[in-house]
């Protein structure tokens, strides 16, 4: 067998009947990732003029020195079960890397790990156990089986099967999900994709979020890269909630109006003797619709509120999506502040899903999680939000660094941790 480089067209060609593939491993994610400094190249193991095995390689120059670092985006396109192949695959690489001047690839295979259930309990359905052992043996460094969100990638995700019927997914969501989902509905919160001409609407809402969970967020250049790079071939996909007021006012009022009627004729049913009921009951019915008439005339005259402060229709918040072959991923998103109590991100990974199952899908994803699910966890939100859209947690192996230069290896991490440092340092004077 040879190690030999692939063009687009033979990599793409193994790499789509390759069970691990993900948007990770193509030519637009290279591409994009050139806006960051990365170059790439397509590596396949050949058979004779078979591929068996195949990647895609990002490399960086290491700054202040004439070496390279390599990151194969979610691992390599290969049997991890076939020791054989996976060690005639790593010692081809290894000597590739160096001849290329290579410190060390780094990779994060999309290989589970251990299956799990919704709750975050382990099952006895899947153990990938052996496949880490493999890589160990075969001199890969195990970065850990952390629980946080401290990997290039997630480590850990939350996953709903989508290769089945709307209703079977429904049933599988939280009651509260649903009613949420519903409210939203009779709410007049709509969910569309946007053009690239409206990306700065998303930037606004990421900007925002990133202002309230105090994180840096990305300049608008980097979601026009992303634009131009992914969205011609169908991977990416933007998508908005909005909620359209006086629809909204329409709803309430009829509403308001069939509450109105249905006590009405109940109370005329009742003083005519024309309707036989037991008075606890008909007392609490008629309770039930003048709670309800209260409720809907203070939310007319919130919903008036907001016609005269945002106008007739009002953007809520919303999701960036990496489509591709089997899944659809919910990358990233967010809310603006002043209508975080529409909780439009429930519309927004809704269309996911209904985009998920429509289009034959398998999965939709609603990444990164953290494997922490003690309810004291500062992130456990996160994943109860996640959790109560059904589905179930996925643990994936984790990072892997296969090291060429020992010595080059060492100095490079001391230099990141320095740069690091300095990095903290400089914050904290800034802040203060």
């Amino acid at each position: 067998m040879k190690l030999v480089t692939l063009n687009e067209k033979e990599f793409k060609k193994f790499a789509d009947n390759n069970s691990q593939i993900t948007f990770h491993q193509t030519k637009e994610w290279a591409n994009l990732k050139k806006h960051n400094g990365w170059m790439h190249v397509f590596i396949g193991l050949k058979d004779k003029e078979k591929v068996v095995s195949a990647s895609l390689l990002l490399y960086k120059k290491v700054p202040f020195f004439n070496k390279y670092m390599y990151y194969s985006p979610r691992g390599f396109l290969i049997d991890y079960n076939d020791k054989k192949l996976l060690k005639e695959f790593t010692n081809k690489l290894k000597k590739y890397i160096k001849e290329n001047n290579g410190i060390f690839v780094k990779i994060d295979p999309y290989v589970e790990y251990k299956s799990h259930d919704n709750n975050g309990d382990v099952t006895d359905k899947l153990d990938n156990s052996k496949i880490v052992d493999n890589l160990k043996e075969l001199g890969y460094i195990h970065m850990g089986f952390n629980l946080m969100q401290t990997t290039l990638q997630p480590r850990w995700m939350h996953v709903i099967d989508t290769n089945r019927k709307m209703d079977e997914v429904l049933k599988d969501m939280e009651s509260k999900t649903r009613q949420i989902l519903n409210k939203n509905e009779k709410s007049a919160i709509k969910t569309r994709v946007i053009k690239k001409d409206e990306l700065k609407i998303f930037k606004e809402i990421m900007q925002k979020t990133a202002d309230r969970r105090e994180f840096v967020d990305r300049p608008l250049s980097y979601y026009e890269n992303m634009w131009d790079e992914l969205e011609k071939s169908g991977i990416l996909k933007i998508v908005i909630a909005e909620i359209d007021f006086e629809e909204f006012l329409d709803n309430t009022k009829k509403e308001l109006k069939e509450n109105e009627d249905e006590l009405n004729s109940r109370i005329y049913k009742h003083d005519n003797n024309l309707l036989k009921m037991n008075e606890k009951k008909y007392n609490n019915s008629n309770k039930l619709n003048k709670d309800n008439i209260d409720r809907l005339n203070k939310q007319i005259d919130k919903i008036n509120d907001y016609i005269q402060k945002y106008g007739k229709t009002k953007v809520l918040g919303g999701i960036l999506f990496l489509i591709y072959k089997n899944e659809v991923l919910s990358l990233f998103g967010g809310t603006l502040d002043d209508v975080m109590n529409f909780q439009s991100a429930y519309s927004c990974h809704f269309w996911g899903i209904k985009y998920a199952v429509e289009n034959n899908y398998k999965k939709y994803n609603f990444y990164g999680i953290t494997g922490d699910f003690n309810e004291n966890n500062p992130l456990y939100g996160l994943y109860l939000f996640k959790k109560n859209f059904g589905g179930y947690v996925v643990e994936l192996i984790g990072e892997f660094d296969l090291i060429v230069s020992p010595f080059w290896y060492f100095i490079y991490n001391l230099s990141y941790k320095i740069y690091h440092f300095i990095k903290k340092i400089r914050s904290k004077i800034k802040n203060n």
